[in-house]
């Protein structure tokens, strides 16, 4: 209930944006992070500074916090079930061992029949060429852990890229999977209580250097490919009995065909717009579901198209707070303005998106 204190593993933009919506509704908040001043910090009523997986660190966030959550899914699996049973993590630690490996996330997307690309375990380099012969080029070599924004995969598109590959290698097991040839790449953002579960508006997603550039919501999509969509991301939570926010995101083919890329499980980049453009955000959702509140269907009040800000485009987006009044800026208070590093996004409400989509191309930041 209200005057409870949620305890945040990890301080970034995410843990920013769900401390501001616990704010709102009343809770205390704590986060655990490395970074001094951090962006969720900022919002913060206090700060434990330590790594991710130092117990003794956690075990003091668990004794001053009612329930905990965390902003991203590289947190110690082993370190937060020294928590348990003391301490509450309505989300569990099987979807946080589930998403961080893919090969443990794949078994568990074919246990519960969800289309994914067909793929193979690479233990060794001698296991290429067999999984080649199979799959066909192109395809992806990916680790089976820690990869975001593109990093820990490359994409094979004859064999003049094993050479460069084999470096995956000597990070461990990897995967490799077969290339889809998709036309968009989508997500579905569903929130759950352990009993109910409700979805966002299924969001387009346009990548620059396998980094998110821009989200378009709702997606420019049939009816019946966003009905299906959600309903994959409902099957999903409910074989987890998801608490709080899990991100699904998804390739579709030319064809209508939908496969299920991978899972985050939390807040994502692609439901930022949520803020404005929905009856309830990701962020509330997810701070309601891991809190055992009910919830409601999600309305969609406006579309939307997100971008996001880099470091290099921080401060050009700065002139256009005079010019675009009805732009919605966040600025998530990094210290320093990275040129691949998330700044911050803009979120604009719209009746029409390709015209928005122009505009936003007029600009030139984005360029």
């Amino acid at each position: 209930m209200p005057g409870s204190t949620i305890g945040i593993v990890g301080g970034g933009q995410l843990g920013r944006m769900m401390a501001i919506s616990a704010k709102y509704m009343g809770f205390r908040v704590g986060i655990l992070d490395p970074t001094n001043d951090c962006p969720a910090a900022q919002v913060a009523d206090w700060h434990i500074v330590s790594a991710y997986d130092d117990t003794l660190a956690l075990m003091e966030l668990a004794k001053r916090s009612d329930v905990i959550t965390y902003e991203f899914e590289n947190v110690s699996v082993e370190a937060l079930n020294n928590l348990l049973p003391e301490a509450n993590i309505p989300q569990g630690t099987d979807l946080l061992a589930i998403t961080q490996d893919r090969l443990l996330e794949k078994s568990f997307l074919e246990a519960n029949n969800i289309v994914i690309a067909p793929y193979a375990t690479i233990i060794s380099p001698t296991d290429i060429q067999d999984a080649i012969d199979s799959l066909g080029y192109p395809c992806v070599l990916k680790t089976t852990r820690g990869g975001y924004d593109g990093k820990g995969q490359h994409v094979l598109k004859s064999r003049a890229d094993l050479a460069e590959a084999m470096t995956l290698l000597r990070e461990g097991t990897c995967e490799l999977e077969a290339w889809i040839p998709f036309e968009k790449e989508l997500s579905v953002i569903v929130a759950g209580n352990g009993t109910e579960y409700v979805t966002f508006p299924v969001a387009e997603n346009i990548h620059r250097n396998n980094i998110l550039y821009q989200t378009i919501s709702p997606a420019r999509i049939a009816d019946e490919v966003a009905e299906e969509a959600k309903r994959v991301a409902i099957d999903i939570a409910e074989a987890l009995q998801l608490r709080g926010v899990l991100t699904v995101e998804m390739f579709l083919t030319e064809s209508g065909s939908i496969y299920v890329n991978e899972l985050a499980p939390r807040p994502h980049n692609s439901g930022h717009h949520t803020i404005e453009s929905c009856s309830m955000s990701q962020f509330d959702a997810h701070i309601r579901g891991i809190c055992g509140w009910p919830l409601a269907q999600v309305e969609s009040l406006s579309p939307a198209v997100m971008i996001n800000i880099l470091g290099i485009e921080l401060q050009r987006t700065y002139r256009m707070i005079g010019q675009e009044p009805n732009w919605h800026f966040h600025y998530y208070g990094k210290e320093k303005a990275k040129v691949n590093r998330k700044m911050g996004h803009i979120t604009i409400l719209t009746k029409d998106i390709e015209k928005t989509l122009e505009e936003i191309a007029q600009t030139r930041i984005w360029e």
